[in-house]
């Protein structure tokens, strides 16, 4: 048991801030390599098994058929006719065959006769120096799992989420991967969900920004709604995130719930860790959901009320103005007799009353606060 205690250690080096070092995730497999396959290998007794040259696939199982162990073989984005040798040498349901090959698939666990089939979608928070109407935050790809009793397949799409390095830190825990496939799957599912809380504390921060600057008393300079765009924007990115975690939660509590005969029991019960992570990066989503809105409702409002009070400006002013206007208006109309027409102090005395009149109007609005 003191080697299950140590399980969280193995996967939790890779919870890094990714808004500080630009991301946590390797490089994918070169451009100018011949084979989908970026690595296979097989483990016995928790150690990987040296050969001289790299193992097909079809070589890796007939070794593990011969001397026992398994094999982890993994993929980048493969086509239908790489994927179908594998897919025959491992008896795989063509239904699962047919969704890790097209992708864009929906979180989720499906139970095969001699299988599990599992759907991460990984996200990658994307550094931007000013977040603006048209800033990419997260960008996603996803991980597909074959788990069996003695080999375990992950097909990867898109160009982030690299198992590399995962790989590694198992390959240093001998004892870990001696329980198996399901360590493996273990390990990737605790490593994704690693991935979303560093990718949730980065939106925070993006988030708070965005609030900051709507309900910043210094801005009165700033266009009006101007910032409607980035929120929006934001709730887009918030959208797909929520996409890859609500989906995962059903599958996780599944696998740390119900016993199942290719999960080993000791690595069961961290399922149930890795659920609770999860469940708590969901409920931050949902509130970033719910907070995008107030601030884009706060932003409208804020807009509105500007609005309002330029109308009222425009009003006051045309009030003002609508003095001297009438007097001109009734003056300009040339008939004989008008009382102080012929006056000798009437031009003055009428241009002293408009002003008198035109003050004081001024003068009630700007103390109504119309002004």
């Amino acid at each position: 048991m003191s080697m299950i205690r140590d399980l969280r250690a193995v996967v939790r080096p890779s919870r890094v801030s990714l808004r500080k070092d630009g991301g946590t995730y390797d490089a994918t497999r070169s451009p100018c390599a011949a084979t989908a396959v970026v690595d296979c290998a097989v483990y016995r007794d928790g150690r990987r098994i040296e050969t001289e040259t790299a193992l097909t696939p079809h070589e890796a199982v007939r070794l593990v058929r011969r001397d026992g162990g398994f094999v982890w073989i993994g993929l980048h984005e493969p086509t239908e006719a790489e994927f179908s040798g594998i897919a025959s040498e491992f008896g795989l349901h063509p239904l699962a065959v047919e969704d890790a090959v097209q992708a864009h698939q929906r979180p989720k666990l499906e139970r095969y006769d001699d299988s599990l089939f599992t759907v991460f979608k990984t996200i990658h928070y994307v550094e931007h120096d000013q977040l603006d109407a048209n800033s990419e935050v997260v960008e996603s790809g996803e991980v597909m799992c074959f788990t069996g009793r003695d080999f375990f397949i992950t097909v990867r799409h898109g160009g982030q989420g690299s198992l590399r390095a995962l790989r590694h830190r198992l390959q240093d825990d001998p004892e870990l991967l001696a329980k198996g496939p399901s360590a493996v799957l273990h390990a990737i599912a605790d490593h994704v969900v690693d991935g979303y809380i560093a990718v949730a504390d980065a939106v925070q921060d993006d988030i708070d920004e965005v609030e900051t600057e709507v309900f910043s008393p210094g801005r009165k300079g700033a266009p009006r709604g101007s910032d409607a765009g980035r929120i929006y924007q934001l709730k887009r990115e918030v959208l797909e995130f929520k996409r890859a975690v609500s989906p995962l939660l059903r599958p996780m509590q599944l696998l740390s719930e119900r016993p199942m005969r290719l999960v080993d029991p000791d690595i069961q019960k961290y399922f149930r860790d890795v659920a609770d992570h999860l469940a708590r990066v969901q409920e931050q989503v949902i509130g970033f959901d719910e907070l995008l809105n107030s601030i884009l409702q706060a932003n409208l409002a804020q807009a509105s009320v500007a609005q309002n009070e330029d109308m009222r400006k425009i009003t006051s002013w045309a009030a003002i103005i609508a003095v001297p206007t009438m007097v001109c208006g009734v003056y300009g109309m040339n008939f004989d007799h008008m009382p102080e027409l012929h006056w000798r102090y009437g031009y003055p005395a009428i241009m002293g009353v408009t002003v008198v009149i035109c003050l004081g109007i001024h003068r009630t609005l700007k103390r109504n606060g119309w002004l």
